[in-house]
């Protein structure tokens, strides 16, 4: 646990003036999570959106382990997809291409797979869970856009219509069981192998290179900013963690708590867009 300073656990006014200053530092490197995204109308897992819901997500050995997950998933990714595809960068996304544009933000990094980052303008992002917008084959590797896959499942699938009773995170739409069972799937075109989304599933391990990147990334940070992420899962809590171990101030902006409240300088429960619009002109102001 890093050492408290005079805001952690301050009131709102006396946070956020410290994460103002903390930014107009420079050097902050962006770790987000689902939460940036949900005013933006993608739901998440665990936060306000997600407490409402009991989505068990795809795990990775269910996915290769059997052609009727495979089916469930991309009857129900075909159409959840859309929902994703269709959602633009809300206000949050927008200030942290601003506050990168101003030099402020040395990297970003992202749990994220909806692309939404580099929509609002952001440069380099890191995407640690990979993006829906592509597809890979397991077995020769070959990767395609998600909307050639679209195309090909459309024309494997004519006719097919299946009602949408909810969607959940990361573009999984919720059908009734026989219109999952009447969707066909399609297979790699170069080798016939199993096509899998280009994100990483629940059970699956981020490529190594990709995760050493972003500890590089963290620890030549002055300031780590965690932005709507509750931290549950270790593969960005350890970012938290090697951010404290060297001597990185974490500030948390997020609703409700999280798992590295105890490693923060700062933290904000707030609402994203509305924080980041409002970061943007204090530091307007200070400039």
């Amino acid at each position: 646990m890093v050492e408290e300073d005079e805001t952690s656990g301050a009131s709102p006014g006396r946070a956020f003036r410290r994460l103002s200053e903390l930014v107009a530092d420079g050097g902050v490197v962006v770790l987000s999570g689902a939460g940036l995204s949900t005013e933006s109308g993608i739901p998440d897992y665990r936060g306000e959106t997600g407490r409402a819901r009991r989505a068990e997500p795809m795990t990775y050995q269910a996915f290769v382990g059997g052609a009727a997950a495979r089916r469930r998933y991309w009857a129900r990714s075909h159409l959840g997809w859309r929902h994703v595809a269709r959602a633009a960068p809300n206000a949050g996304h927008r200030a942290v291409a601003e506050l990168q544009d101003r030099g402020l933000i040395d990297g970003i990094i992202t749990q994220n797979v909806d692309g939404l980052h580099q929509a609002a303008g952001a440069r380099e992002v890191i995407e640690l869970h990979g993006s829906l917008d592509r597809v890979m084959c397991l077995g020769c590797a070959r990767r395609t856009s998600r909307e050639e896959l679209d195309r090909r499942l459309r024309a494997a699938n004519p006719g097919w219509h299946a009602q949408v009773t909810r969607i959940n995170p990361d573009g999984d739409a919720v059908l009734p069981d026989d219109q999952v069972e009447s969707f066909r799937i399609v297979d790699c075109l170069d080798c016939g192998g199993l096509l899998k989304p280009d994100v990483i599933f629940f059970g699956e391990n981020v490529p190594r290179p990709r995760v050493q990147d972003c500890f590089d990334l963290t620890e030549r940070a002055r300031t780590l900013l965690v932005l709507g992420s509750s931290l549950t899962v270790m593969s960005g809590f350890r970012f938290v963690r090697h951010a404290t171990k060297s001597a990185v101030p974490v500030v948390i902006v997020n609703r409700g708590p999280t798992r590295g409240d105890d490693h923060a300088v700062v933290t904000l429960d707030a609402a994203l867009g509305v924080t980041l619009t409002a970061l943007l002109a204090d530091l307007g102001r200070a400039r």
